[in-house]
Order: C-alpha cells, then structure tokens, then sequence
C-alpha cells in the first residue's frame, strides 16, 4: 500500500495518520532506520497519547503490507504491468499497482485527500520526530523537518495526471538509484490504471476476508 491507502481512515485522528506513514517517510529520509511492528506494538498502551496513536499507525501500516501483498489481485496485477513494462522497466511493478491504487483512491474522494493534508497540517512535527525516536533507537530525527515539506508539496494530487505522475516515478528511480523511465512509458499508464480501478475492490480486501465472503 501506499501512503493514502494506508492512512484514509484516519483524518480524523492525526497521529495514528501519521504512523501509517512513519515507515514509507523513514525510508526516504532516513533508511537506516527501520520500525517493525514488533518496537511499535511495545508502545501502543504508553501514557503519551502521541507515542501510543504513532505506534498504532506503524503497527496498522504493517499489518496492512502484509495482507496487501499477500492478495492475488496484487500479485496478478504486478506480474500483469511488470509484463507490459518489459524492457522499459528493470524492476517488478509492484510499486506502481501501489501508487495507482492510491490515485483510484483519491479519484472518488478528492475532499478525503484534502482532510489527509489537513491532519498532516495540525502535527507537531517535533513530537512526531520524538516518538519515532523513542521506537527507533534515536532515529528519525530528520521527520521535523522532512513532514512539513512533504505536506507542503502534496504531490499526492499528481497522482491523477500521467505526466506528473511520470515526474514522480521518476524520482522515486533516482532515488533508489535506478535509471529513469523512458518517455514512451507514460503509454502505459491509462491501461495500467483501468487495471488497477477494477480491481481496487480485491485490492482492499485482506485474504482471509476474501476467503470467508467465497465460503459464505
């Protein structure tokens, strides 16, 4: 999942929000410093509110990794793009199944993205910081001052556009150090996303969950 699709249920408790972005913003901004589920769980009845809702959004965000890529819509759907991306692409697509979720997300709940931005907004970035501190053995310090950029560029929006999107991507290949994407990949991205939209249902739906709605 990525950074909507984890946090949406959660505008309105600002905190928890933002431990579901804790471990995608830490790889990005500080990627020696990795929170499992197992440090978070250790804090999630602490008497500080902020450390026990951030530690409920990282153990959620794991929790939802695993199910998510555990799905047969995920797989089919990476092997499906990783297929049709062959020679412009030297990685599994994985990655873009998340992303594009995340657009069919925030196509049919625009106000929803922006009441996301407005939580991200009324954090305490220095208290955020702390707490991933506390979990992460004195890391991710860098988060007070890498949240409020982030917030401040939105760029979740240009998710809903190939050409910004094609920008992004292409930052995130810089940043793990991969070539970019040729111009010509941006052909793919209307099919890819009708592949995804259709699918978003299966997307969302934890196996088990899947397994018992066949069974009954």
């Amino acid at each position: 999942m990525n950074y909507f699709a984890h946090g949406r249920e959660f505008v309105d408790d600002p905190y928890v929000l933002a431990g579901t972005a804790v471990p995608d913003w830490l790889s990005v901004v500080d990627r020696a410093t990795r929170i499992r589920s197992r440090q978070a769980i250790e804090h999630i009845a602490a008497d500080d509110p902020c450390l026990a809702a951030i530690a409920r959004g990282i153990v959620r965000h794991c929790h939802d990794d695993a199910w998510f890529h555990a799905t047969r819509a995920f797989a089919e759907l990476s092997l499906e793009l990783t297929a049709q991306a062959r020679a412009r692409l030297d990685e599994d697509a994985g990655f873009l199944v998340e992303i594009l979720l995340d657009a069919a997300l925030i196509a049919a709940d625009p106000d929803r993205l922006e009441a996301w931005y407005a939580a991200l907004e009324g954090l305490d970035f220095q208290r955020v910081a702390q707490a991933v501190g506390q979990m992460g053995r004195g890391g991710g310090q860098q988060l007070a001052i890498f949240i409020p950029k982030f917030s401040r560029e939105r760029f979740l929006w240009d998710y809903l556009d190939d050409g910004k999107l094609m920008l992004r991507l292409n930052q995130v290949m810089r940043r793990v150090e991969l070539p970019p994407l040729p111009a010509d990949f941006g052909r793919l991205l209307p099919a890819a996303r009708r592949q995804v939209t259709r699918r978003q249902d299966e997307l969302l739906t934890a196996p088990e969950a899947q397994a018992t709605n066949g069974a009954t």
